[in-house]
C-alpha cells in the first residue's frame, strides 16, 4: 500500500517522540521534518530536516499532510500559528494515535493531535485540535480539553473536569473531577488541582495559583 507522505513541522526533541509513534502507527510515510536555519541538512531518526517554514508554500503542492511537532511548556503560541498556518496553505493534519495508547471509540480527539504511548481516552472525553496527549497521560470520562493543549507524561484529569484552550498541564499532575482550568493555563509538575483556575492562570510547581 502507498501510504500518504507526511510532513513534520519542528525538529526538536519532541518532534523524535513523534517519529516513534507515527512510525508504529504506519499509516504515513514520513517526508522529512522542517526546523530551523541551522538545523536544515541534518536527520532526526533517520529522516532529513529538509527546510524551514518558509518552504511551506513550495511544500503544500507536493505534500497534502503535515502535523506540527513542536514542543509546548511555557507557551503554545508557536504551535497555534503553525497549526493555523498550515490549514491556511490547504494540509490536511491527521490525528495521530500510538498503538499503545487507548482511545474510547465513544471520545473524540480533534485534527492534528497526537496521543503518544500508553495514554488512556475513557468514553465521553473530548480532546480539541493541535493537542499533545503524552505517554500514559489519562483523560478521564466525560473531561474535556480545548484545542492546542498540552497534557504531559503521567498527568491526570479526571471525570468530567475541563481544561481550557492552550493549557499545559505538567507531568504527574492529578486535576480533580469537575474541575474546570480555564484557557491559557500552566500548571506544573505534580500538582493536585482540587480547585477551579481562572483563564491565565499559573500553578507552578510546588507553588499556589497566582
Amino acid at each position: 500500500m502507498n501510504k500518504p507522505g507526511l510532513l513534520l513541522v519542528g525538529a526538536g526533541g519532541h518532534a523524535l517522540s513523534c517519529i516513534d509513534v507515527i512510525e508504529l502507527e504506519n499509516r504515513f510515510r514520513i517526508v522529512g521534518l522542517l526546523g530551523l536555519q541551522s538545523e536544515k541538512g541534518s536527520q532526526r531518526l533517520g529522516y532529513p530536516v529538509i527546510g524551514t517554514d518558509e518552504d511551506l508554500p513550495e511544500l503544500a503542492s507536493t505534500y497534502g499532510h503535515a502535523v506540527v511537532t513542536m514542543g509546548q511548556i511555557k507557551t503554545p503560541a508557536l504551535r497555534i500559528a503553525m497549526f493555523q498556518r498550515l490549514l491556511e496553505l490547504g494540509f490536511v493534519l491527521p490525528t495521530i494515535v500510538a498503538p499503545t495508547a487507548q482511545v474510547s471509540l465513544h471520545a473524540t480527539v480533534g485534527d492534528g493531535t497526537i496521543v503518544m504511548h500508553g495514554a488512556i481516552i475513557n468514553a465521553g472525553a473530548s480532546i480539541g485540535d493541535n493537542c499533545i496527549i503524552n505517554c500514559r497521560a489519562l483523560v478521564e470520562h466525560g473531561a474535556r480539553m480545548g484545542s492546542h493543549c498540552h497534557l504531559a507524561t503521567g498527568a491526570i484529569v479526571n471525570g468530567d473536569a475541563s481544561v481550557g484552550e492552550g493549557s499545559f498541564i505538567g507531568s504527574g499532575t492529578v486535576v480533580r473531577e469537575g474541575i474546570r482550568i480555564g484557557k491559557h493555563c500552566l500548571v506544573g509538575m505534580g500538582q493536585m488541582v482540587r480547585t477551579d483556575c481562572a483563564d491565565g492562570g499559573r500553578l507552578p510547581a510546588g507553588k499556589g495559583i497566582k
